[in-house]
């Protein structure tokens, strides 16, 4: 009898913790949009909204795939797909978009996965959003090769702050993983990415800013964290506040994560795992009363 009322206490106070994230989550309960069909992005490891195509998101595979890029619809169908020319897919772990050395906004592609820590250098490459109709490899603005500051960790999140214009790794295999920034990402050829501070989080596998920069989301394989970032702020200094826990349906093997291009609500999508084709979900932005606190839907 006592075990059966240790178990209902238990079970209440979950379903307590899941209303109140439920109460102070800025976002709805996701919702699937489409799934991913295509035969050739098996193993979709990073997303992120496009630029210069509202309402389309990139998309890669994760390591041992050939190094391509895919743009996907909203309904989590391939559109376009783009061979990279010159380069490998050792482990690339996240895919971001952020402003480059010419002001342009580069895709940074994360070639920065390390699961036995034995690596002494990561890579990101560089390229440019291309026509829809380009029919050739898509050529590297940029090879940015990263040391980290202390020792060689595995990292599979990958952010681009539109503000400062660093970019940021978190690790993932640690008790309490690190966050390390990489400065002014054009200004050496190899490049150090400094360790910050602990964030106390498990298995994180993407990341993503939102496109005026005001808010992050970390994502691990179980849960969705979020930060609103004040202004003048550096992510750094945001990170250092307790996120909120978002209302999240764990996937399969969910290791993606991104902003809408509006700021309307955020995607993931999973790899195509335990029999199942990786479903593209959107998480809508509540509906607020005061356009000055936060985004309208």
């Amino acid at each position: 009898m006592h075990s059966r009322l240790v178990l209902l206490v238990a079970l209440l106070q979950i379903a307590c913790n899941q209303r109140s994230e439920e109460e102070h989550s800025p976002f709805i309960e996701g919702r699937i949009t489409g799934t991913n069909t295509n035969k050739h992005l098996e193993e979709t490891s990073g997303i992120a909204a496009s630029r210069r195509y509202p309402g389309y998101l990139w998309a890669h595979n994760d390591s041992g795939h050939q190094p391509r890029l895919f743009l996907l619809d909203s309904l989590g169908q391939t559109r376009s797909m783009f061979q990279v020319e010159g380069v490998t897919n050792r482990d690339w772990e996240d895919i971001a978009i952020g402003p480059g050395r010419d002001s342009t906004n580069y895709i940074y592609i994360g070639d920065i996965g390390d699961n036995l820590a034995v690596h002494d250098f990561k890579f990101i490459y560089c390229v440019k959003e291309p026509p829809l109709d380009y029919a050739g490899p898509l050529p590297v603005e940029a090879r940015l090769i990263v040391r980290m500051s202390d020792q060689p960790r595995d990292t599979e999140a990958l952010m681009a702050d539109p503000i400062s214009r660093n970019l940021y790794l978190v690790t993932k295999r640690e008790h309490e993983v690190w966050l390390y920034e990489i400065r002014d990402p054009f200004l050496t050829d190899t490049l150090t990415a400094f360790k910050m501070h602990k964030l106390d989080l498990r298995h994180v596998v993407a990341a993503d800013i939102s496109t005026d920069g005001s808010e992050i989301l970390i994502k691990s394989y179980h849960a969705v964290y979020y930060w609103k970032r004040s202004p003048g702020q550096s992510i750094p200094d945001a990170l250092k506040a307790d996120p909120i826990s978002l209302t999240y349906k764990p996937e399969p093997q969910g290791e993606s994560i991104a902003w809408a291009l509006d700021g309307s609500g955020y995607y993931t999508l999973s790899e195509n795992a335990k029999g199942e084709r990786g479903r593209l979900f959107f998480y809508k932005r509540k509906k607020v009363s005061n356009e000055n606190d936060a985004k309208q839907d």
